[in-house]
């Protein structure tokens, strides 16, 4: 298996030492172009020339709120080139949610795009006071005079000495990005990861996967989270294998790139292999390329692991564990039985030490229920500006607290039964009914509001909002959903409200949500 070695300080130097070892490689390939591993790093050193020329340098935050595609990767690389920390925004974010997220790590710029899915995200903004953004970059937009090509123009292009010197000003300690969680208390929260941190997880990840050079990768997990940037885009350039970005998951779209570019590698929650099951059950299609991929995110049933070895081909096919604050955590590992694959999530990832603990941190017996912990290279720098918050997450002893509950058995595999914090997974996304709280609150006609999980075949989990409204006011069920759309992330949107006159509460007054979910 051909990886880079040793490994790179940073993403940048690995983009670096892969335009030198595979240069004429295909690294993305996408509309119909390929672009090798040593054009993706000119590329990426033209627009760090740009964002020097801005004035962007060490310690600056530059935003990316864009779907997949090959100008995210260069505009991630080459704001890591300057020092800069790539801040990423979920593109289904409303503009008071983005907004929020722009105005906490005072964004200088922000390459976004003009239309994705009839969205302008420009547009979305044009109300927010954002005093530290001083432009924006449309990825996009080739001949726009705020596109990308311009923008590049702006520079003094890929062999501009201060690329050299920013790059040179980087290492394993600097802050390589910051992606937002959900909030269990409200707001999100942004997560410090340092190169130190990232790439060594992402390396164990591609030894485990067998993922290699000559592999086609169809990226559908988004960018702005982790699976699609660090185990996804980076993963890759480790590897030498080519990225096929995808914008968001589309059946048809994803089996005519599987037939025509021969994929072969393929990650993504369970719901995305039930699609393409379900069309191979409609049709014949070509999937004879396929090897491998990983699960997870939610259950996965022993028939459905079954049928995506055996149906789609992929018998490298793993389920995994992770989180914002630590990429990987668990992991099955190829060979491993269907029944291992379906029921557990698999043992520590090489570099974590992993165990399952009671309310004060101690270890467990084998076999017995407690909050899974997790120590090692991969755990998280700490949340932005929120040293409470971090300390709670991460304890003394450097144990990052996850807030699932689970078990482990005898060889070390871990299974999930609940989670200690109040979130659920809605189509491979954490929810976090605090934070959804918090918004349904901003609706005039709501007076009290409490939002729980409730089981759906599709997604794993949707919202389900129990709703007392002000007196003297009313809302219908439709309205709320749509004003919910308008104002929020549409995986957080509720599926269905119910109006009830009073919440249940326990004797202290809060709000009993076992008693909302029964």
């Amino acid at each position: 298996m051909a990886t880079l070695d040793p490994l790179p300080l940073t993403i940048p130097h690995a983009a670096e030492a892969a335009a030198a070892r595979w240069a004429d490689c295909p690294a993305v390939l996408e509309r119909g172009e390929t672009w090798s591993f040593a054009e993706l790093w000119q590329r990426s050193r033209a627009a760090a020339s740009a964002l020097l020329a801005r004035g962007i340098g060490a310690g600056d935050r530059v935003a990316i709120w864009a779907p997949n595609s090959r100008e995210w990767i260069v505009a991630a690389i080459a704001t890591m080139t300057c020092g800069a920390a790539v801040v990423t925004l979920n593109t289904r974010l409303k503009g008071r949610e983005a907004g929020d997220i722009l105005r906490r790590t005072r964004a200088r710029l922000l390459f976004t795009v003009e239309d994705f899915l009839g969205i302008d995200y420009r547009a979305l903004i044009a109300d927010e006071d954002l005093p530290d953004l001083g432009a924006t970059i449309l990825l996009d937009s080739g001949l726009h005079d705020i596109g990308l090509s311009a923008f590049v123009a702006d520079g003094k292009g890929a062999e501009d000495p201060a690329v050299a010197a920013a790059l040179a000003g980087i290492d394993a300690d600097t802050v390589s990005d910051i992606l937002f969680t959900s909030g269990t208390t409200g707001s999100p929260k942004g997560v410090l990861m340092t190169y130190g941190r990232v790439l060594p997880q992402a390396a164990v990840w591609v030894a485990n996967t067998g993922l290699t050079e000559g592999d086609r990768y169809l990226i559908a997990n988004p960018f702005f989270h982790s699976f699609g940037m660090k185990v996804g885009w980076v993963a890759c350039i480790l590897a030498g294998a080519t990225a096929l970005p995808i914008p968001q998951f589309d059946v048809s779209q994803a089996i005519a790139m599987i037939e025509r570019d021969r994929v072969t590698f393929m990650p993504g929650p369970p719901t995305v292999f039930q699609m393409l099951l379900a069309e191979l059950d409609k049709r014949a299609w070509d999937c004879s390329s396929l090897r491998g991929g990983t699960t997870g995110a939610a259950t996965v049933p022993p028939s459905l692991v079954e049928r995506i070895r055996r149906d789609l081909g992929m018998v490298d096919l793993i389920t995994a564990y992770g989180m914002t604050e630590c990429v990987n955590i668990t992991t099955c590992v190829p060979g491993d039985s269907v029944e291992t694959i379906a029921r557990t999530c698999g043992g520590a990832f090489p570099g974590n030490e992993v165990r399952i603990a009671d309310d004060d941190g101690r270890e467990l017996p084998r076999g017995e229920t407690g909050e899974i912990l997790v120590r090692g290279q991969g755990v998280m720098l700490g949340y932005l500006d929120d040293p409470e918050a971090t300390a709670e997450a991460i304890d003394a002893d450097g144990w990052l607290h996850t807030g699932d509950i689970g078990t482990m058995d005898e060889a070390g595999y871990v299974r999930i039964t609940d989670r200690k914090k109040d979130l659920y997974i809605s189509g491979g996304f954490n929810v976090y009914p605090a934070e959804v709280e918090k918004l349904l609150a901003g609706h005039p006609a709501i007076g009290m509001v409490a939002v729980v999980g409730v089981p759906d075949e599709r997604l794993g989990e949707v919202g389900r909002a129990f709703v007392v409204l002000r007196p003297g006011t009313n809302a219908s069920e439709a309205e709320l959903i749509a004003w919910s759309r308008e104002n929020m992330a549409n995986y957080k949107v509720p599926r269905s409200f119910v109006m009830v006159d009073d919440l249940p509460r326990n004797a202290s007054g809060k709000v009993l949500k076992t008693a909302l979910r029964d």
